[in-house]
This record gives structure tokens, C-alpha cells and sequence, in this order.
């Protein structure tokens, strides 16, 4: 290592502690200097001095480091205790923190310097997020901790159980990334109701459709269908808020395909963001307008469950196949059947299958064009949900807007 690049490393392991530092003085910055155990200079000295730790040890033998680190862990854990006795005060933060300060600092001589400064970043984020991390970790129900378990398992237990390789004739059916999809879209929906949680109360009935399209459009609709059928006063808000929701599902299904296969990006761009732009307009139109009517309640379940992520899976599973099959057996015309019929109750796993299957064979148009029908038939799908459960006003406003969005789709495929 040259000296510049010594330089620069220890200037970065400085760098570390004094951002650490100045967000520990900060926490403590009503107390009297002396009475801490550590603060902006000892955490800046801490990166410092790991720095310098791994530097030495890069030079000597590596075991200098080690009981440097030892020696550094054992001065911070006296003081700390000390300070908790005076106090009554028993928190390890504060030490947990200067222990990685000093191995980032380390680090930053060693190892990768991207590595270490997003390490930093991430140290001092979860410092300075005190507040809102214990207000968030109190609001926890025990169905969010259950589906950010099973969320975990899925990714980390079951996942690497699976065979990673094609299991059928046709060479389309991989387990191990079927259930990695399926484990994408879960968290997706995690999401949208994460979002509800976090911001329905404050931003009302649009933050709850943005969140409701993330996490399922038909069901959001199916939601605010029934809320406009109990309050028919609120039935334009409601339509404004099932459009949101389905112009996000137009943006999420634009995100999943070009993600899982790049080339899908061309044909899909100009169709969806007409669609897009239709609903998006006509959801401006109704809830812009003032209305008397109070915000409706909304109540969205937890998404996440494993019945659901399994069938989700199966479903996958089954268009891969079938789309498949049938574009073996007949042709273009099978396959934008099947992606019809599936777009009737659901667009993700026909968005999923068509892009998987346009990276291993099926020509980028015909996947494109499949989806997009998906999309139409899904859009008005939700439309005649939303006339038959919410009454004649929301399928009024609904109806007209899905339709102009589904012909300004069809508009643009045809002139593209």
C-alpha cells in the first residue's frame, strides 16, 4: 500500500469516527464533559486508533490487531460500567458503538472502502433513529412479527432447499426461482400494508390505494367497492381511490416484467404509460373535487401469509407450463388466451411467467402483448367488480375511466 492510499484509508477511518462521534455528542450533549464514557472525541479517536491498529498489523503480525481490540474493548467496558453504576443506566449501546467504530476503522485499512463507509452510514442511521425505531418496534402486532418471520423463512430456509434447476420436459420449471418470485411478491404486499400502517391514518384514503395497488388492485377494489355500497356519498373519492390503485398495479407490473427480463422494456413503455396516465388522470378529477363526506375507514389485512405465498407460487408454476404447452401445440393465439383468462382474477403471475418465459424462448412481442392483455382484461375485470359491489355511481366513474384507459392501451400498441 502506498502512502497516498494509507492517507486516504485513515483519513476515512476518521472520517468514521467523527460521524459517529458528533451523533453520540449530539445524545449527550446536556451532560457535563467528564461524565461520559465516550463521546465526539473518544469516538473519533476510537475510528482513528483502528485505523492505525490495522495498519500496524498489516505491517507486523495479525495478531496485533487482535489484542489491540482487546485492549481497546476492555477500557471501553470499564468506563461504560462505571458510568452505568453513577447513572443506573444500563444501556451497551454506547459500547456496542465504539467496538465497531474501531472495527470500522480497521476495516477501512483492510478492506473494501464501499463496504465500509455503507457500514457507517448504516451505524450512525440506527444511532440517530432511536426514537422512531422503539415507537415502531412498541407498534409491532404479533401478525406483522409472524409475517416478517415467515417472510425470512421463505428467503432463508426454504429457498435454499429447493433445486435450483429445471424439473419438467420442457425445461421452463425451475423450483428454487419460481419460489424466489414468489418471495418477490410477497414482500411487495408486505410493503403495501406496511405502508397503510405507517401512513393511511395521515395521507387517507390515496396513500391506502397507493399501498392497496402494491399489494393486490382487485382486492383494493373489492375494499372500496364495498366501503362506496355502505357510504354511496363517498362513491367518487372511492373511484379516485381504485383508479390510484390501479394505475400503481400498471406501474408494478411495468417494474416486475422489464426487472426479470430488460428487453420487455420497449414494448411495454408507450401501452402502459398511456394506461397509466389515463387512470392517473381521472383519479386527479375525482378526488381533487371537495366533498363533505368524511374520510372513509379503511382496513386492510396482513398480506403475508405462507397459504397465500404457496399458492402464488403454484399459480406461477401453472402459466409457466401452460404458456409452455400451448405455444408448442397453438401458437401465438394460446398463449394471449391464457394470459386473458389469468388476467381475469390476477396480473402478477401472468406478468411473471410471460417475462421469465421471453428470456428462455418465447418471442419479447408476443410476451409483451400477452401481458398488456392481461393488464386490459384485469382493468375492466375490476371495473365490472366495483359497478356490481359498490352500486351504479362508483361504476359509473370507474367503468368510464378503465375503459378510456384500456382503449388508449390499445391505441398505442396499434400505433407503435
Amino acid at each position: 500500500m502506498t502512502e497516498s492510499e494509507l492517507f486516504k484509508r485513515l483519513a476515512v477511518a476518521l472520517a468514521i469516527g467523527i460521524l459517529t462521534g458528533i451523533e453520540r455528542g449530539w445524545h449527550t450533549r446536556e451532560e457535563a464533559d467528564g461524565t461520559r464514557a465516550a463521546g465526539f472525541r473518544t469516538f473519533s479517536l476510537s475510528g482513528l486508533f483502528g485505523g492505525v491498529s490495522a495498519a500496524i498489523a498489516s505491517t507486523t503480525v495479525p495478531e496485533i490487531l487482535g489484542l489491540l481490540f482487546i485492549g481497546f474493548s476492555s477500557v471501553m467496558l470499564a468506563f461504560a460500567w462505571l458510568e452505568a453504576r453513577r447513572k443506573q443506566d444500563f444501556s451497551a449501546t454506547t459500547v456496542v458503538a465504539a467496538l465497531l467504530t474501531y472495527a470500522l476503522g480497521a476495516y477501512a485499512i483492510l478492506g473494501d472502502l464501499r463496504i465500509t463507509v455503507a457500514c457507517a452510514v448504516a451505524l450512525v442511521s440506527i444511532l440517530a433513529l432511536r426514537e422512531p425505531l422503539h415507537r415502531w418496534v412498541a407498534s409491532l402486532r404479533s401478525e406483522e412479527i409472524r409475517a416478517v418471520l415467515i417472510l425470512l423463512a421463505m428467503t432463508f430456509l426454504l429457498l435454499p432447499l429447493l433445486p435450483n434447476r429445471t424439473i419438467d420436459p420442457w425445461g421452463v420449471l425451475n423450483p428454487a426461482q419460481v419460489w424466489l418470485l414468489a418471495i418477490m411478491i410477497a414482500a411487495i404486499s408486505f410493503g403495501g400494508y406496511i405502508a397503510v400502517r405507517l401512513f393511511g391514518d395521515r395521507l387517507g384514503i390515496v396513500m391506502a390505494a397507493v399501498a392497496g395497488g402494491l399489494a393486490s388492485s382487485t382486492a383494493t377494489t373489492l375494499t372500496f367497492a364495498r366501503l362506496a355500497n355502505d357510504e354511496p356519498g363517498s362513491a367518487r373519492v372511492l373511484s379516485g381511490a381504485i383508479l390510484v390503485a390501479g394505475m400503481v398495479m400498471a406501474i408494478r407490473v411495468g417494474a416486475v416484467a422489464t426487472l426479470l427480463n430488460h428487453n420487455l422494456l420497449i414494448p411495454l413503455l408507450i401501452p402502459l404509460a398511456v394506461v397509466i396516465a389515463i387512470l392517473a388522470a381521472s383519479a386527479a378529477l375525482l378526488l381533487l373535487r371537495k366533498t363533505s363526506k368524511e374520510r372513509p375507514a379503511l382496513h386492510m389485512a396482513n398480506p403475508l401469509e405462507l397459504g397465500t405465498a404457496i399458492k402464488l407460487a403454484i399459480i406461477i408454476s401453472v402459466v409457466l407450463l401452460a404458456t409452455e404447452i400451448v405455444r408448442e401445440r397453438v401458437g401465438a393465439a394460446g398463449v394471449l388466451l391464457i394470459a386473458a383468462l389469468s388476467g381475469l382474477a390476477d396480473v402478477d403471475a401472468v406478468t411473471i411467467s410471460m417475462a421469465r418465459a421471453s428470456s428462455t424462448g418465447l418471442n419479447s412481442d408476443l410476451a409483451a402483448g400477452a401481458i398488456l392483455l392481461a393488464v386490459g382484461i384485469n382493468t375492466l375485470a375490476k371495473a365490472t367488480m366495483a359497478a356490481s359491489i359498490g352500486g351504479r355511481g362508483i361504476g359509473k366513474y370507474v367503468g368510464a375511466a378503465s375503459a378510456a384507459a384500456v382503449v388508449g392501451g390499445i391505441a398505442a400498441v396499434l400505433i407503435r
